[in-house]
């Protein structure tokens, strides 16, 4: 995997990412995220019914507030593996914690890869000194690429500024192409800074800003049973913790907003197979949440999603896909625009020049616009197309 020019860093943070043999190929599987002091910490978990072991485990131990390092695995679900799988998380997670000589609790572990397998214990225990050996300020991209599976490029995101008079920075990192609908987080994303937030600011920033970003993704419709999204906070910054009634934690916000975005747009693009980046804007609701169904009942269509991946102007589908969302719509207001082009127009095809949207159609990345013309509520998502590709990945995913 190339690496950038830049080394990634943030103050108070080290990283690393090892091979412990999960993955065949020498690949790098065990990865690890240790702030020098202790954090506060804010997490969003799946809402799959079958949560993996570290779901389970993870979200007791957020609720005390304070975490110091975050384990991964992948190669290795660990979900829907019983009492069993919860006591190989626990065996791990003990193990890393006295490797790190921090209290157990505040280590948060988490795994990625085939469902219905038991985390190999003992190669995950002998890499363990290794992993904490290899810790180091530039060690954020190899402990992305230890959380990597299907991903065909790494996904790290950064801004700095100036937040409370002190600088500060935000880092996300994140792992993610197949089985992409989220519910209360993505896959694995993980996010480090050195600004001092109060625990409870942080915990409302965070939600706010993940469902505006990785909740507004979907690839295929499919819900992980291992989604996670963890913050850690340090406060090496030194700023004045920063509160909800402070208006510096707008800055704060919009920088965390920022690393969410490019990382869950990321996560987008290197859909399974994908070949097209398409945002859908839904519009004129009567709600939100009216919004939001008619963007998923489009966003979640195959026969939407094979259609731009044939370059096929089939407009028609997107139509379809609205009217079978569920939703109220007085057909008459309900307009199509793909691209800057209206298709769809008062229940009737609008006028239009053919041959231009299949140029629009052709185009790696496309906005569809929808308007309901019954409110004044809107939405945002991001989707990708259904290929060849994504359909030959998961058909001999575990063989």
């Amino acid at each position: 995997m190339a690496k950038t020019a830049v080394k990634i860093s943030v103050p108070g943070f080290l990283a690393g990412g090892v091979s412990a043999g999960i993955k065949d190929g020498g690949h790098k599987d065990l990865g690890l995220i240790f702030s020098t002091v202790p954090a506060r910490v804010a997490a969003m978990f799946t809402k799959n019914t079958f949560k993996a072991a570290p779901v389970l485990i993870d979200t007791e131990r957020v609720k005390r507030g304070i975490a110091q390092a975050i384990f991964t695995n992948s190669g290795c679900a660990n979900a829907a593996t019983g009492k069993e799988g919860i006591a190989d998380a626990l065996a791990v997670s003990a193990a890393a914690a006295r490797q790190l000589k921090i209290p157990e609790e505040h280590l948060l572990v988490c795994s990625t890869g085939m469902i219905g397998k038991r985390l190999p214990v003992k190669k995950i225990e002998a890499g363990i000194p290794r992993l904490v050996k290899s810790l180091s300020e530039n060690g954020i991209e190899d402990a992305q690429e230890a959380m990597m599976t299907t991903d065909s490029f790494p996904k790290i995101a950064i801004r700095r500024g100036i937040v409370g008079a002190k600088d500060v920075t935000v880092c996300g990192i994140a792992k993610g192409a197949g089985m992409i609908e989220p519910n209360m987080a993505t896959l694995l994303t993980y996010v480090m800074t050195d600004a001092l937030v109060d625990a409870k600011a942080l915990n409302t920033v965070f939600r706010q800003t993940i469902d505006t970003t990785f909740n507004a993704v979907s690839v295929d419709g499919c819900m992980s049973t291992n989604d996670t999204a963890i913050i850690l906070a340090n406060g090496l910054a030194g700023n004045n913790p920063l509160e909800r009634a402070q208006a510096r934690l707008q800055r704060f916000r919009e920088m965390l907003m920022d690393v969410l975005t490019e990382l869950a747009r990321a996560v987008v693009k290197d859909g399974e197979g994908a070949t097209k980046f398409i945002t859908i804007v839904v519009e004129g609701a009567k709600s939100k949440s009216d919004a939001r169904r008619v963007a998923y009942a489009v966003a979640n269509s195959n026969l939407v999603k094979t259609a731009f991946f044939g370059e096929d102007p089939n407009w028609g589908r997107i139509i379809a896909a609205v009217g079978a969302s569920g939703v109220s719509l007085e057909k008459e207001k309900v307009s199509l625009s793909v691209g800057n082009m209206t298709v769809f127009s008062q229940d009737a095809p609008a006028e239009f020049q053919f041959a231009k949207l299949k140029e629009i159609i052709r185009k790696g990345e496309i906005e569809i616009r929808i308007s309901l013309g019954g409110g004044d509520k809107s939405y945002e998502m991001c989707t990708s197309d259904l290929s060849h590709a994504y359909v030959k990945i998961n058909s001999a995913y575990s063989t």
